[in-house]
């Protein structure tokens, strides 16, 4: 591995491990804050305990997020000195609020663990929510800052100079809503269906079946409104793109040549060297009607761009159609699990459902992490859209590789430690937070 690929390879890793943190921040504050209010509206003691028990869930994988997430800014300045030394002033703002939206989510944070019988029941609350409010809005700030990688604007590019740098306009780039939105959909619909996947198995498994049945139709409700969301944020991204970076929402679909009512295409093969795609379904004009609402849109295709501009294709089009694949079966367990909620209420007991909300537990993460991958890789060649190349930014120090060695090792140990950590929570429910259960009647009389 040269330390070109190994720098590449080691940002990679790093944002694939952190982004499932980032979304975890984003959204497991609101489940917890609807929990803790609807324990202070009903006075059910099982909501008291699944918002303290999905509390130190959140701030176990805030501590782990916020660890990655701080190796992944030094990751920025040690691999990419370059690229930060011209970017850097230009987008620094949306990383400065997001460590302010960072520092307050660790007081709430804070706040709402400790403050149970210490403040007003509505104030500790609102810490709760702020904690998810916080972590939304450091999400889309970072989001914010990709954007304009994807976007570049604000400032004016003369003889290789960076002039007249405007960063509000920089922050607010054309690509910034509608990945911004996209992303806290996205984040919303996995990490719903990763709760409501794990409450699913326990309620199978007969542990304190009331407890994880509330707590896997709280999760479940989150889990469609990102599932039936993801559609229309999705759609708005895919007109961005073709109207920002053509040549990515080509690699996307394989497709090669221009041409007016172009096909969406489903599956397929995509073969660079011969400028096709085998065994893929097509369906005609879809693809012109997506990016423009019109089934006679003219479509750009790869030949169109010069060759060494084109993004590495099979990994851009496979990515692609793993985050449709997922989503669109999200999308039809959402419909079942609504058809059941509303008219077959005996069907919400039934093992088959909950074996499909377990199955479905990772589909978020894998479609996420599938829609990260079109992001950045169709970006290729470039770091900085259309005026830096990825290979001109790369830090000259030699041994990239064994830094890329060392930080995978460092995220696998979290990701074990994370896994023993939350597996003992799971484990306390019985004894700390289901007052229904035996067990935690003969801890609280002895204490």
């Amino acid at each position: 591995m040269d330390d070109f690929m190994a720098a590449r390879a080691q940002m990679a890793m790093s944002l694939g491990f952190h982004i499932i943190f980032s979304c975890v921040g984003m959204v497991m504050p609101f489940l917890m804050a609807f929990a803790h209010w609807k324990y202070l509206k009903t006075n059910n003691e099982i909501y008291k305990g699944l918002t303290k028990a999905w509390s130190k869930g959140v701030a176990i994988l805030f501590a782990t997020g916020a660890v990655s997430g701080t190796m992944l800014s030094f990751e920025l300045g040690l691999l990419w000195p370059t690229f930060m030394k011209h970017a850097g002033p230009i987008f620094g703002m949306p990383f400065s609020l997001e460590g302010t939206a960072f520092f307050i989510e660790a007081i709430a944070i804070g706040f709402f663990l400790y403050g149970w019988d210490r403040f007003n029941k509505w104030f500790h609350w609102f810490c709760g929510f702020l904690v998810g409010v916080s972590g939304l809005a450091s999400g889309i700030l970072v989001v914010a800052a990709n954007a304009w990688m994807n976007s570049p604007a604000g400032f004016d590019y003369v003889d290789g100079q960076y002039l007249n740098i405007d960063p509000i306009k920089a922050m607010f780039n054309e690509a910034w809503f509608p990945q911004a939105l996209h992303m806290s959909v996205a984040a919303f619909c996995a990490t719903g269906f990763a709760v409501a996947g794990v409450h699913a198995y326990l309620i199978m498994r007969k542990k304190n079946v009331e407890f994880h049945t509330k707590a896997f139709r709280i999760a479940a409700g989150f889990a469609l409104i990102g599932a039936f969301g993801a559609p229309l944020s999705g759609d708005i991204a895919a007109k961005s793109v073709a109207e920002r970076q053509p040549i990515k929402l080509a690699a996307m679909e394989a497709h090669f040549e221009t041409e007016k009512s172009a096909a969406f295409v489903i599956g397929g093969i995509p073969d660079e060297e011969k400028g096709e795609i085998k065994y893929a379904l097509k369906i005609p004009k879809v693809l012109s009607f997506l990016v423009s609402n019109d089934f006679n849109h003219e479509v750009k295709g790869l030949n169109d761009f010069p060759r060494d501009e084109w993004p590495p294709v099979a990994v851009v089009h496979y990515a692609f159609q793993i985050m449709i694949f997922f989503g669109v079966v999200m999308i039809i367990i959402g419909i079942i699990y609504l058809y059941a909620l509303f008219f077959k209420k005996e069907w919400l007991n039934k093992n088959w459902l909950l074996k499909t909300f377990l199955m479905a537990s990772p589909f978020g993460y894998i479609a996420l992490e599938a829609g990260w991958t079109v992001t950045e890789v169709g970006r290729q060649p470039w770091i900085i859209y259309g005026i830096m190349r990825t290979v001109d930014a790369v830090t000259p120090m030699p041994g990239i590789q064994y830094s890329f060695y060392f930080f995978t090792a460092i995220f696998v140990s979290l990701s074990l430690i994370i896994i023993f950590l939350l597996r003992r929570q799971i484990q306390m429910v019985p004894k700390l937070y289901d007052p229904t259960d035996p067990q935690f009647n003969d801890k609280n009389k002895k204490s």
